[in-house]
């Protein structure tokens, strides 16, 4: 069982994304409903069977491991399994552990993570405006997520952030944040919103900022300079030659990266995704408790790559959204 993950499409799968909790300190409108139901808790992976399952994967040739939610912090004694993994960081097996929050308990984590082998934190954060930020998150608190912010940085963690882009939102603040990030040194990344979840009250298409707009309005202040570096994940790159920074661009619908995926998700409850807009997935966490060997998890990991689709068919061309996932971003992980 040593050969290398490979899907149909000869793409090498070495980058795991997990989610370690449903539940999340806020209600951001595209991600999940304000009365969500979360799972029972006795449906989650314990944190010994997260390490488990993620050290299957990191022992069949997964190199990147990303960590998600929810909100990923929010869970009870996270810290042993981040301290954990870092016995794969030392002996080389791993490349890269990092995770994806909503900064809300990084002044409390954001040291622990660096000794924990963390050197990189993605942080969603779609509007520099407290009030703005009050609504879109629901729950959340501005200033509390900048001290995160800053104490990532005093930390030694790289800082990105990711911003959602929105039609009649934070379109008004592109340029603010750019330049707040450039003050910042910290890396930015804009992603067009994906049709998943219960729509409820918040439209997607009306939501729906194409990325090709936003990189046309940036171009009539910066100089942009596309860069051909990928970073395992899905984002397009360029460099504002004026303040030197990186932006990058996540294109789900004007411009997909399926070609070059090399990523799986994998649920707080042991289900497999292949792909994030589709539905199909495997269950591991029967296999995973079916022994205390892992002959059976890994046979179930390697048949469920062997069923990754070619790409996801996410579409607004139509003015519908096509594609649309019934499942909330939160319970993939983004």
């Amino acid at each position: 069982m040593t050969a290398p993950l490979i899907d149909p499409f000869a793409r090498a799968i070495d980058y795991l994304r997990v989610s370690v909790t449903d539940r999340c300190d806020f209600r951001c409108v595209y991600c999940m409903s304000e009365n969500m139901t979360f799972l029972p808790k006795k449906e989650l992976l314990t944190l010994e069977e997260l390490d488990r399952m993620c050290s299957t994967f990191v022992g069949m040739g997964v190199k990147k491991l990303r960590i998600t939610g929810g909100e990923p912090l929010v869970r009870r004694d996270i810290m042993t399994f981040f301290a954990g993994m870092k016995r794969h960081l030392d002996s080389g097996a791993l490349e890269e552990l990092t995770l994806t929050t909503n900064g809300s308990q990084l002044e409390r984590f954001a040291g622990p993570l660096a000794e924990a082998g963390v050197r990189r934190v993605n942080i969603s954060l779609d509007t520099l405006d407290e009030a703005k930020f009050a609504e879109i998150t629901r729950w959340g608190r501005l200033p509390q997520v900048l001290r995160g912010i800053e104490a990532a940085k005093a930390a030694g963690l790289r800082v990105k952030i990711n911003v959602v882009a929105l039609k009649g939102f934070n379109e008004d603040e592109l340029f603010d944040i750019v330049d707040w990030c450039a003050k910042g040194d910290m890396d930015l990344t804009f992603i067009e919103v994906m049709p998943m979840g219960d729509l409820g009250n918040e439209d997607r298409l009306d939501q729906y900022w194409d990325l090709n707009d936003l990189r046309a309005r940036l171009a009539e202040r910066y100089t942009l300079e596309h860069l051909h570096e990928r970073t395992g994940g899905p984002a397009r790159y360029v460099a504002l030659q004026e303040t030197g920074q990186k932006i990058g661009f996540i294109t789900p619908l004007t411009h997909n990266f399926c070609e070059s995926c090399n990523r799986v998700r994998l649920t707080c409850t042991g289900e497999l995704y292949m792909c994030l807009g589709q539905e199909d997935m495997a269950d591991l966490r029967a296999p995973l408790r079916s022994s205390e060997s892992n002959e059976a998890l890994e046979t179930a990991i390697r048949n469920a790559i062997a069923r990754k689709p070619k790409g996801h068919d996410f579409d607004y061309s139509r003015q519908v959204a096509d594609g649309q996932m019934s499942r909330h971003m939160s319970h993939t992980g983004g």
